[in-house]
């Protein structure tokens, strides 16, 4: 069975972890953005060398060279020469809203849709083997783990549902679902939880992690896998009305018109 996986060592492996079709620059640009913009890479964080960033990555040195100077001119990273140099994380968090806004308006809808789709089949089938094969112990530590995670941010309350979700994973016993959830929270979990950015997004998100232990607790898959694909529906049709109204707010900055209303559950 796959040992329960903590944000900072599951996660972390996912950044880390060789890409699909690596070779392209732009690839390892999003995968380290999205890490710095998460959290996972914390503000003052030395990054790997160049060698070894290509070397885990699976591409080759100048392609992680060129990434690392996008993340400097995007001022997400700098560089110190010397015995102590290397690449640091600059970011403290200031620009992330306009990062992860950025993101969603480069995806059309039908990208942000197949997204849910994926990531349902593949959550929402790690809950419901989980409740079949977690022990007591299993969701105690699950427990544990909810009672430690701090929701009053959205940047805490996102990093709080990636640890959730991969622990669910690992219950599942299921090796190639625990990678999947991995390779998934890395490429796209910035963008995912986006919704977590209000309160009440946050609040709900709480008490459907209450039920979807209790449902492992009862045994009952089916339940469990509802609750996750019912998250998992609600982020996405969030999202796409998110973008709308990005969308809407750029046609009327071009236009000089007033902005359209904020479409319900978008942010402010």
């Amino acid at each position: 069975m796959p040992q329960s996986i903590r944000a900072g060592s599951g996660t972390r492996a996912a950044i880390f972890a060789p890409l699909d079709g690596a070779g392209r620059a732009e690839l390892v640009l999003q995968r380290l953005t999205d890490a710095i913009v998460l959290g996972v890479l914390h503000n003052g964080e030395r990054l790997p060398s160049e060698a070894e960033l290509a070397r885990q990555l699976g591409v080759a040195t100048v392609t992680a060279r060129e990434a690392l100077e996008i993340l400097r001119r995007n001022n997400l990273v700098h560089t110190k020469r010397g015995r102590d140099g290397g690449s640091f994380v600059t970011f403290a968090g200031g620009g992330a809203t306009d990062l992860q806004d950025d993101r969603l308006l480069a995806w059309s809808r039908v990208q942000v849709r197949d997204l849910g789709v994926h990531y349902s089949a593949i959550a929402g089938l790690a809950a419901e083997l989980a409740a079949e094969r977690a022990s007591a112990a299993d969701i105690a530590n699950l427990e544990r783990i909810l009672d430690r995670t701090d929701a009053g941010t959205a940047d805490a309350a996102r990093r709080g549902q990636g640890t959730f979700r991969l622990e669910v994973a690992a219950l599942s016993q299921s090796a190639r679902l625990v990678r999947e959830e991995l390779r998934l929270q890395a490429e796209f979990g910035s963008l995912l939880w986006l919704s977590l950015r209000e309160p009440r997004r946050r609040e709900r998100c709480r008490a459907e992690q209450r039920e979807t232990v209790a449902a492992l607790v009862a045994e009952d898959g089916a339940r469990a896998r509802q609750l996750t694909v019912s998250q998992i529906t609600e982020s996405i049709e969030w999202l796409i009305e998110a973008k709308a109204r990005l969308e809407q707010k750029g046609r009327s900055t071009m236009t000089g018109s007033t902005s359209a209303p904020v479409p319900t559950g978008a942010p402010a």
